[in-house]
């Protein structure tokens, strides 16, 4: 079976397939089992329910997502009579519609969860719009609506109930397949006729990838009191794998070498494409660990590292000079990591041994690891900081309220019609607090609601049998929720012929419904499109100074972890990953906002090749960085180093604060610039590290680039 045909086998048992078939068999159970017994509409009603609580059930612990599924039964059957009293009144209607979407939009302020609690709710009201229900007409609806959410809380909690740790092993088997990716990202570096440039650009992208990705598996294991407080089992392993898996993606970024010098002098030789050949090999043999534990099976090695790292170190050996003493060395040192990379695949590989003893340093008891995640707060204090037009969150609020009003006006005076609340629906779904999410979605909206178009009309010309339409049907929501959180245009695709199929059964004429879908959506799109960019925009290049303020900031205290080690201080393991987590969470939220930046407007975008080297150079910081302060820390003991060692690096400090204080003039001066540490006057320990001393030498001047390029930033 090849790689392709074996992802594709996986696909089955990963996380968006597993949510997506449950979110598919409960929205479509109620309707087909009471369509069935002649109750249509009220098994659509509460598939809607079922529809509207399914948005709040977002990936994380399951106590969060109950909380926010029960959160989202309680509003709906209030919105639902409040909107249904207020539909004769048309200002009145408006006036709901403007100030909700502000509210829940606000939600933002307490995270992604409660947020989607708002869509939910105000998803709820854009289908009612157009609803004309009279009293006991409007209970029943809400009734209805509230037992598809109840309907749909139960099936989520016993999904569950049957298989607990299948979320958790779904994300971790994600999140070593991405640093699999950032792993063969680093193979290019070695190629043939490469581009450095472009693959740093790619890194960079990678490394949001890995850190979206840690950041899921966090939340589920450490925030989820079975999984750390567990003394053996299937807790327990996932656990350690996961923090064996993150020191993994720490060895492969403190692999940097001087690409570019690497090149002039071993390229001809064809030992790069070798070193490339090799990496890409153990990235296979990784993706297929992580696919294994996605899917919960058992792994075979498909290849020997030990007989491929043999013939490189003959390679090697061969290109040894006589004339040139340590021509080879920095080619032995990628062998030295390559083995060190071979060593910890196989501590993952312990995943899959049940009888595996667990590491005594990294037991749930020792580990704190409640420490490694952030805790929500909810309360008024948290809403009023925002209420400001400095606060992003506040004004994408206001956007959203402006836009969903002109909408609203669009839709009952310019483009009525029988569902004009898809024009409003749009504008919820297609709006972003950042420009460039809208511009993205917006194109992926209409060309796959185009697309998808044309594909259900030509499924309702072509099939008549009612029993293969719901089975299509079926088919095109499981296919539409599956890649909602991948690949947003192939869930349009599919979700526009499972809406067409759903208004066939209504009784109404789908080249109707097709020639509204479209000119709705894309009057709802040209409208999210305009407010994003006109109405409040806060261009990334504006935010772009905030992200880089934090990446200083956690790469001067990954220095001050270096010190301590260097001056032979007790530094607590915890303490120096949580530092290494501050340093891969910044530098990712930098290169993030970059990338979003390249997707803005040209005239929107300030110095993008100095923030693109701006970021580079943080990156090849911190792996130095690492690279010199986990090799201290796994020692059993760390000798003080001598004085003169200490000096690059306090002028590393130096000018990275000196960075700070250009970015954030209320910095307060560090000791270290206003005035030189003392040395001790006293012999020193110990003769200097030659190569030591070369890499601290090394962390000064890219600290003195990184200086350099802030003021060309600013400038």
């Amino acid at each position: 079976m090849n790689a392709q045909a074996r992802k594709v086998r996986y696909f089955f048992f990963s996380q968006d397939f597993s949510d997506a078939l449950r979110i598919t068999l409960a929205v479509l159970l109620p309707g087909v089992v009471l369509g069935w017994l002649g109750q249509l509409g009220t098994g659509v009603e509460v598939a809607l329910g079922a529809l509207c609580i399914s948005i709040t059930d977002s990936p994380g612990p399951v106590v969060h997502r109950r909380n926010g599924m029960l959160a989202g039964i309680l509003l709906l059957p209030g919105l639902a009579l409040l909107t249904g009293l207020l539909q004769p009144y048309i200002w009145l209607q408006g006036l709901e519609i403007g100030v909700l979407s502000f509210v829940f939009t606000l939600f933002l302020a307490y995270g992604n969860r409660a947020a989607s609690v708002g869509s939910a709710g105000l998803l709820l009201v854009i289908l009612m719009m157009d609803r004309s229900l009279t009293l006991r007409q409007l209970v029943e609806y809400a009734l209805q609506v509230t037992a598809g959410g109840v309907w749909y809380l139960l099936v989520s909690l016993l999904w569950y109930q049957i298989r607990p740790y299948r979320p958790a092993q779904q994300a971790l088997g994600e999140c070593v397949q991405a640093i699999a990716g950032f792993l063969r990202l680093k193979a290019e570096f070695y190629r043939t006729g490469t581009k450095l440039d472009d693959d740093f650009r790619r890194l960079m992208a990678q490394q949001v990838t890995v850190s979206e990705k840690q950041d899921a598996v966090r939340e589920l294991l450490f925030k989820t009191r079975q999984m750390v407080k567990e003394s053996t089992g299937t807790g327990r392993r996932l656990v350690l794998t996961f923090v064996d898996a993150v020191d993994l993606y720490e060895h492969i970024t403190v692999s940097y070498f001087d690409y570019a010098a690497l090149h002039a002098r071993f390229e001809a030789t064809g030992v790069l494409d070798a070193i490339a050949g090799l990496v890409e090999q153990m990235a296979a043999e990784l993706e297929s660990i992580g696919l294994a534990i996605e899917a919960n099976h058992g792994h075979t090695a498909r290849v020997n590292l030990t007989a491929g790292l043999e013939q490189l170190k003959a390679r090697i050996d061969a290109l040894e000079d006589p004339t040139q003493p340590g021509h080879t060395l920095v080619l032995k040192k990628i062998l030295v990591n390559l083995r060190n990379l071979t060593q910890r695949l196989q501590d993952i590989l312990a995943y899959f041994d049940a009888q595996a003893p667990a590491a005594p340093t990294v037991t749930g008891r020792e580990l704190e690891f409640g420490r490694f995640v952030g805790h929500q707060q909810f309360g008024l204090a948290q809403l009023r900081d925002h209420l400001t037009l400095s606060s992003g969150v506040f004004r994408h609020a206001v956007r959203m309220m402006l836009a969903c009003l002109a909408g609203f006006v669009v839709a009952k005076v310019l483009l009525p019609g029988h569902h004009s609340y898809w024009i409003i629906m749009t504008i919820t779904y297609m709006l972003k607090p950042a420009f460039s999410l809208t511009k993205q979605r917006n194109i992926n909206r209409v060309l796959g609601t185009l697309l998808g178009g044309v594909i259900g009309g030509l499924v309702l010309w072509l099939i008549d049998d009612r029993m293969v339409l719901v089975a299509l049907l079926g088919v095109f929501m499981l296919i539409s929720f599956s890649f909602t959180r991948s690949n947003y245009i192939v869930a349009v695709t599919f979700m526009t012929p499972f809406v067409l199929i759903l208004f066939n059964f209504m009784g109404l004429g789908y080249l109707q419904v097709v020639e509204e879908r479209v000119l709705d959506t894309i009057m709802g799109c040209l409208l999210a499109f305009a407010a994003s960019y006109l109405l409040f925009p806060r261009w990334e290049s504006d935010q772009l100074q905030d992200y880089m303020r934090a990446v200083l900031r956690a790469n001067l205290r990954y220095l001050q972890t270096l010190q301590e080690s260097l001056l032979g201080s007790p530094v607590a393991v915890l303490d120096y990953k949580l530092a290494r987590k501050e340093v891969y969470v910044s530098s990712a939220n930098l290169a993030a906002a970059f990338q979003r930046m390249l997707s803005e407007p040209r005239g929107k975008q300030h110095r993008p090749t100095e923030v693109h080297e701006f970021v580079v150079l943080n990156h090849i910081l911190s792996s130095n960085v690492a690279s010199i302060t986990s090799g201290l820390l796994a020692g059993s003991t760390r000798p003080e180093q001598p004085n003169v060692l200490l000096r690059p690096l306090r002028q590393a400090r130096q000018a990275l604060h000196r960075s700070l204080r250009r970015l954030d003039p209320a910095e307060p001066e560090a000791a270290a610039e206003s005035a030189p540490e003392p040395i001790p006057r006293r012999p020193d320990p110990a003769s200097p590290d030659a190569q030591l001393t070369e890499q601290l030498e090394f962390i000064q001047k890219v600290s003195g680039d990184i200086s350099k390029l802030t003021e060309e930033v600013l400038g």
